[in-house]
């Protein structure tokens, strides 16, 4: 499934052999698991920032906005950078660039740990978000390139639901360390086990078992086949693809302010300390995860029989946080409030499966790596980057609870863009079956 190894072993796209491949059943969940893992770790060092706030603005006299701007400057590398390290790894290896992008932003953690000022911790940020740029749409490329287009919904909404994990054991672990031990310890354990677990993954994942592991989507054909590189540009000429970037970003907006935020939140409105504000924020960011898991799987079972209607599932998504949030935010402190902000917690990021999935099912398979890429740009530069920072400087002046407040209306801007992809979905596969037949029979590279 448009897996790319590197020179020296495999050359992309060659015809290797007309033998029967055999597959582990272990392997593709092996890859899973350890890919997974790393984007535990990968969230655990860009969330953790989220339990130390309190301390940061304490210790350095931060205002909300810069606080903000020490978790936006990730996101928004990540955006900056996505697309063009997707590209190189879809051409250079996924296993080398995946290994490469852990080691780096492990690394930029453990100077975080070191950071004397907000400049120094800022810089260290910066290279947390060069490390990290890619490696959501590489890593979910790959575990896609061994499954079944079946389950590319359910899988897509369990990956991308890792950040939220791995934001729960950042939020909730980080703030018990730096209640315990000092902010600086929240970082380094971090550091260290993204250290541990990229050793695990470079020796036991390599681009030859990814190979003969790979499972042929219809398009591609018979892995003896010729394959073809589809060009760059289309990444962004189908119309019906750009709705599922837009809308998978503009829906990561309220995800990306309650992942950053509810510490604070708890911390200032419920008066909890900071240990006890991060971990009950962490299930907040629990139930983030969890609902992307359970509306992945949602979304699989209704699209059986008509792929469109994981179109819908999104949008259904969308309406129910944006509903339970934006009222849960403007009551009073109390058990009101928690529930509904709980079951708008569960569908805030629902819809990251199904934008994954329509990505997926509406790009040529030897770029794909570049297509979630460029749905990372998206969810970075419209959700993860700019929610944050938004609401940072809105809580400036209104205060944090009504920033918060603010918050779930742009949903309304992300169903719009995705009714509009439901209804230029069957267009999209027109010009994705028109590429694959020109592709096959003129023989074209890129």
């Amino acid at each position: 499934m448009g897996l790319h190894a590197p020179a020296a072993e495999t050359p992309p796209y060659a015809v290797t052999s007309t033998a029967p491949r055999t597959r582990s059943r272990i392997f593709p969940w092996l890859v899973f698991a350890l890919t997974f893992a790393l984007l535990l770790s990968d969230y655990m060092s860009r969330q953790v920032l989220s339990a130390v706030f309190p301390f940061l603005k304490s210790e350095w006299a931060l205002s909300d906005s810069r606080l903000a701007s020490l978790t936006s400057i990730v996101a928004l590398m990540v955006g900056l950078l996505t697309l063009p390290l997707s590209l190189l790894a879809d051409r250079w290896g996924r296993v080398k660039s995946l290994t490469l992008m852990a080691v780096l932003w492990s690394v930029a953690t453990l100077l975080c740990a070191i950071a004397s000022n907000y400049e120094q911790m800022l810089g260290a940020r910066f290279l947390v978000g060069v490390g990290e740029a890619a490696y959501g749409s590489v890593g979910i490329a790959l575990v896609l390139s061994v499954f079944a287009p079946r389950v590319h919904a359910t899988l897509s909404g369990a990956f991308m639901a890792g950040g939220s994990f791995g934001s729960v054991v950042g939020v909730a672990l980080g703030g018990v360390i730096a209640v315990h031990l000092g902010w600086r310890w929240s970082f380094a354990a971090m550091a260290v086990l993204g250290l541990i677990l990229v050793a695990f993954f470079r020796a036991l994942i390599t681009e030859t078992k990814l190979a003969r592991h790979a499972v042929d989507e219809p398009e591609t054909g018979n892995p003896a086949l010729p394959r073809f590189r589809a060009p760059v540009s289309s990444l962004f000429t189908n119309p019906a693809v750009l709705c599922a970037y837009v809308g998978g970003g503009l829906q990561m907006f309220t995800a990306a302010v309650l992942l950053a935020w509810m510490p604070s939140f708890f911390n200032r409105y419920y008066h909890f300390a900071p240990d006890k504000a991060g971990v009950v924020a962490s299930a907040v960011v629990l139930l983030v995860g969890s609902g992307m898991v359970v509306c992945g799987i949602i979304t699989d079972r209704i699209g059986r029989s008509d792929i469109t209607r994981k179109w819908s599932a999104a949008v259904g998504f969308c309406l129910i946080s944006l509903i339970c949030l934006g009222v849960g935010f403007h009551l009073d402190a109390g058990a009101g409030q928690l529930v509904l902000i709980g079951i708008g917690a569960c569908c805030a990021a629902g819809s990251s499966g199904p934008t994954a999935a329509m990505v997926a099912n509406l790009t040529h398979t030897s770029i794909r790596a570049s297509a979630m890429g460029t749905l990372t740009v998206a969810n970075n530069l419209l959700g993860l980057a700019l929610g944050p920072f938004v609401i940072g400087i809105l809580a400036d002046h209104l205060g944090l609870r009504e920033a918060l407040q603010l918050s779930p209306l742009m949903y309304l801007a992300a169903i719009a863009a995705l009714l509009a992809g439901k209804r230029l979905h069957p267009a999209g596969l027109r010009r994705l079956h028109a590429l694959n037949h020109r592709l096959t029979t003129q023989g074209e590279f890129l």
